[in-house]
């Protein structure tokens, strides 16, 4: 596979916003993404976004990038995005993470795996030699209708008891397991991300050989630069920021077009005064959650440039423009909402992008 350069996904992005419009509808409709949509997130390269450069020519994207190409695809259909963005953390943090043995057998075919799945420890690792016994039961696995490699948390124990890390606190590790070793139940029947198929899923006790594992908070990449120094949580951080923005700009753009036509009892949207308070609102608070997420990624990226560690108060701040974002885009889509009266009642992208935003926000990185 040829490296894809930062501008081509990007530019790749851009021009595949026509067909993940046209399948969103279908999308939602199937609880996942339709084959179409998959076919052309694979030929785009994104899976690989952040896969390190040294494992199958990974993209080993930067974070302001990273926003540009994940809130394009969210103004274009919000589960693609979302899919694509938490398949593409799993993937990556896989191939920096995980041992030399395990990568080459993950990722061993023409295209990267697809790998998805759960992080929260929700499951039980007994260790065992030369590994885990790994069981237990996990819900959200966004993409998981698609992926060949299951992406799981757990905490450790030893000998019957809970095992320590250095500070005391019980380990916690992830393992990332073919998809075979799951049973998976039917049951994502929500509000919104309908497309995402976060479906649950369990497993009992199955050997987990050790290279196929890693601490849950790990910070020292095996291959890659400084970005997987960020860690699960901080690349998490960055992908559901980037997708916060993209889906409040495609909401606006839209409640802008209703606008032009939508007629009431004082005539049309286009001509009121209030509208127009409401919309300029509503477009300074979007504005204001992008800027303050570039300020702080970009900040981040020169540390990352440098090969520099990033300070504990940078993954603060970009936890705090996560928050902002989430809430400030929710309020700008409950005004969309209300202004498009009729229209966003009905199916189409207003109430699409609605539900999806209040569903977004329930999310434990996010919220």
């Amino acid at each position: 596979m040829s490296e894809i350069s930062t501008p081509s996904m990007l530019e790749r992005a851009r021009k595949l916003d026509p067909l993940f419009r046209k399948h969103a509808a279908a999308n939602e409709k199937k609880g996942a993404l339709v084959d179409e949509v998959i076919e052309a997130i694979h030929e785009g390269g994104f899976f690989g976004m952040w896969v390190p450069k040294s494992v199958k020519n990974g993209a080993e994207m930067g974070p302001v990038e990273s926003i540009e190409v994940i809130e394009t695809l969210a103004a274009a259909d919000a589960s693609t995005a979302w899919v694509t963005f938490a398949a593409a953390l799993s993937i990556g943090v896989a191939g920096a993470y995980l041992e030399d043995s395990a990568v080459k057998q993950i990722f061993k075919g023409d295209r990267y795996p697809v790998i998805a799945g759960q992080g929260i420890p929700n499951g039980k690792a007994v260790a065992v030699k030369g590994g885990y016994e790994l069981s237990g039961a996990w819900s959200y696995g966004s993409g998981i209708k698609h992926a060949d490699y299951i992406h799981n948390g757990a905490m450790v124990f030893e000998g019957g008891s809970p095992r320590l890390e250095r500070n005391g606190e019980q380990e916690g590790r992830i393992f990332v397991v073919p998809r075979e070793k799951f049973t998976y139940g039917d049951n994502w029947d929500v509000i919104g991300l309908r497309a995402t198929g976060s479906i649950d899923y369990s497993m009992p006790p199955t050997f987990i050989a050790e290279e196929f594992t890693h601490i849950n908070h790990i910070t020292e990449p095996k291959r890659g630069g400084a970005l997987y120094t960020l860690g699960i949580i901080g690349m998490a951080t960055l992908g559901h920021a980037a997708f916060t923005i993209g889906v409040g700009r495609r909401i606006l753009d839209e409640v802008a077009l209703v606008a032009q036509t939508k007629a009431g009892p004082t005539g049309t949207l286009r001509e009121s005064e209030h509208f127009f308070l409401g919309f300029a609102n509503a477009e300074a608070k979007c504005r204001s959650a992008r800027a303050l997420l570039f300020e702080v990624w970009g900040d981040i990226q020169k540390t990352i440039d440098r090969g520099d560690r990033i300070a504990t108060r940078q993954l603060t701040l970009a936890r705090l423009a996560l928050n902002h974002a989430t809430w400030t885009i929710a309020e700008v889509c409950a005004f969309a909402y209300r202004a498009g009266g009729g229209t966003a009642l009905r199916q189409g992208p207003i109430q699409r992008y609605y539900r999806d935003m209040n569903a977004a926000q329930q999310h434990v990185t996010s919220s």
